[in-house]
This record gives structure tokens, sequence and C-alpha cells, in this order.
């Protein structure tokens, strides 16, 4: 304990118990914490996963541009693909649902659209029997599902979705899959698929000082006065300090003006629902009722707000901050649904616009002739 020291593998996992040393895995991992440290460090497979993943999406992005639909039309239902296999892994959706209906599509392609917008039209609005999956569907919503059409496949097609279903999406690490998933699904920068992205240890050195080190000293001084008040048996006015700071944090709000695919967005939201999970489970210590806490406050993705000029990268940092989300909640109490509904909120935080110019409308410049004078922007010649 102390310093900046943070649980692993996660929340949930973190204490070894004396009667686990029954367990040769449990002694194996202790052995390996002396001998091998670095072995240990989730990052380096979840890098190269992630990466891999990345790269089965770029397939049928080339396939779906070179069959003539416009990238943008593609990089939309790829996302609504992506986010589905991502639902389907954590438990969001029914196991291997999408999956094998993906599979079964195969043999008769002309169903796909059909099947696929049912699937999505059921995840829009919930579903107590999904005639497409025969199972219940949970409520999303949000703006992925709202116009949920899906592209017209191949059987060759269709396969290459499979080959991407079938990735361990519960591995995808946020921090670097938004800017791979940029390059995937945009022609113009899927060369630089396995380039480099900012690495999270130097999007942590502005988070660190920036954000966590102002909240972790209030909290240690929350800490500090809720003991203060446990020693002299306030017990109940410790609990009510406790839980007054943790509804500060779920109102703290982040702005990145500049946010690209959302990267330093979704490590943010990951360090303050580490500290989130700390101070609920001091406040479980001191006789708090830490799952009645968490059903009515929680850090949420609607706190990390995002300027960006991009209309792609813009949906796609949202689509990040919701998996991020999920994500957390899976590796921490061991299952995805997080009992809100709908399970995506119908708030977009990222907005696409200009993060330092503000206007009503865009007229063009004309030469002396009426003619609108164009500019080269390094990749279109445009007004």
């Amino acid at each position: 304990s102390g310093g900046r020291y943070q649980r692993f593998p996660d929340p949930r996992n973190h204490r070894i118990h004396l009667e686990d040393l029954r367990d040769p895995e449990k002694r194996e991992l202790l052995r390996t914490i002396w001998t091998d440290p670095m072995s240990l460090d989730p990052s380096r497979r979840v890098s190269r996963d992630t990466r891999v993943i990345a790269g089965r999406l770029a397939a049928p992005a080339r396939s779906l541009e070179a069959a003539g639909h416009a990238p943008e039309s593609v990089a939309l239902f790829l996302q609504r693909c992506l986010f589905t296999m991502f639902a389907e892994d954590i438990g969001l959706l029914p196991e291997h649902g999408f999956l094998e209906l993906l599979r079964k599509i195969g043999d008769a392609p002309q169903g796909f659209p059909v099947m696929i917008e049912g699937l999505w039209n059921d995840m829009a609005r919930g579903a107590e029997f999904s005639a497409v999956l025969l199972q219940k569907v949970a409520h999303f919503n949000g703006g992925l599902f709202e116009n949920p059409t899906a592209l017209p496949l191949s059987g060759e097609q269709i396969a290459l979705l499979v080959h991407a279903a079938e990735s361990d999406w519960t591995e995808v690490d946020p921090a670097i899959f938004g800017t791979l998933l940029e390059r995937a699904l945009d022609p113009r920068e899927r060369h630089k698929l396995g380039a480099h992205y900012t690495p999270r240890s130097y999007v942590e050195r502005l988070i660190e000082p920036a954000v966590m080190e102002p909240l972790r000293e209030e909290w240690q001084a929350v800490k500090a006065a809720a003991i203060q008040l446990l020693d002299g048996g306030g017990e109940k006015k410790a609990r009510a300090e406790v839980e007054a700071w943790h509804h500060r944090l779920c109102r703290v709000r982040v702005l990145d003006p500049a946010c690209g695919s959302g990267n330093f967005l979704y490590v943010t939201l990951e360090h303050l629902k580490r500290l989130e999970a700390e101070v609920l489970d001091f406040l479980e210590s001191i006789g708090g009722d830490r799952t009645l806490e968490m059903d009515s406050f929680k850090v949420r993705p609607s706190q990390f707000l995002g300027l960006e000029i991009s209309p792609s990268a813009a949906r796609i940092a949202q689509l990040v901050l919701w998996i991020g989300y999920f994500q957390w909640h899976y590796r921490a109490t061991g299952a995805a649904d997080t009992n809100d509904r709908p399970l995506l909120q119908d708030e977009e935080t990222i907005e696409n616009r200009d993060a330092v110019l503000a206007y009503d409308e865009k007229i063009p410049r004309r030469d002396e002739d009426g003619n609108v004078i164009t500019i080269w922007d390094g990749q279109t010649t445009r007004p």
C-alpha cells in the first residue's frame, strides 16, 4: 500500500488469501512476481491483441469500399458491428449470438441486411424477445443504433466479419483502440495501422498531475477526517463525509478540447473509476452500503467531454468511452451490465466542431470574376 500502486490485476481479484495458497496457480503467481515480474504486465499482450483486432476490421473496410460503398457509410456500419461484437463477448448480449448469426447468414447473404437491422432495432429499443436471436435483448439506445442501416454483404465479406467476431473483444485496450480503429476505417490512414500511437505512459504524464493528484489530495483529506470522526464514535457522520465526497467525484467534468479518438479521455475515465473503487471500498469498511451508493451515483462516461473537428474521430471517441466503461465494470465486478437503462445513454458528450471558432455559416471566398476560390488542404481541393 502507499504511493501510486494500483490494484493488480483489477479491484476484484487483487487479494490472495491464505487458503488460496493451496492453489498451484496462485503459488506460481507469487513466484513469478519475484522471478519474472514483467511477464505479468498485461499491456504487452493487450496491445498486441488490440492491433490484431483493428487489423481484422481493416479487411472488411477495404472490401466494402472496393464494392463502391462510401467510406463514411462503411465506417458507421463497422462501428455498429464492432460494438455488437464487444457487447456479446462481455455479456451484454447473449453469448455468441451475433457470431452464430453471422455464420448462419453466410450461406444466404441476401438476408444479411434484414437480419442485422432487425437485431440493431431490438438493441435500440430493448426486446423481451428478439425474433433474430430468439432471446431477450437489453435496451441499448444511444446514437449508435438510431439509424441501424446494414450494408448488403457478399458471402466473402460476411466471412471477414466472422473472422473479426471470433476475436476476444474483452481484451481490447480502449486507450489505443480508438487510434487504431480510426486508421483501420480511414483509407488514407490505413497504411499507418501498425505505426506509432501515444502510449498510455505518455497519456498518464498529463493526467496524473492535471486531474488525479488534486483529486487524490482531496480524498486523503476526506479520508483522514472520516477516520477522526470514527475514532470519536461518529460513524454516521464519517459515512456522510465519504458519501458526500463520492458525490463530488461523480460531478467532476473533464474536457479534452482536441480529443481525437478519445485516448486521453478514456485513460482519465479509467483512473477516476479506480479512485471511485477505493472510495467505495473504504465506505463499505466503515459500514456504508456500497451497492446502494453505486445504484444512485457512479462515475459515468457523461462526465467526459470532447471537442473534435473530424466527424469520424468524434464518433470513435464516443464509442471508446462506452467500451471502456463497460469493460471496467466487467473487470471490477465480473459483470458488464451496469444496471443503467438504456445501457448507452443518449448523451453525445463528444461534439464534432471547431474547438476555437464558432460560426453561423460558411461563406465561400470568391475572386473578382465571382468564382469560388479553392485551396489544397493536403488531401483534396476544397472551397
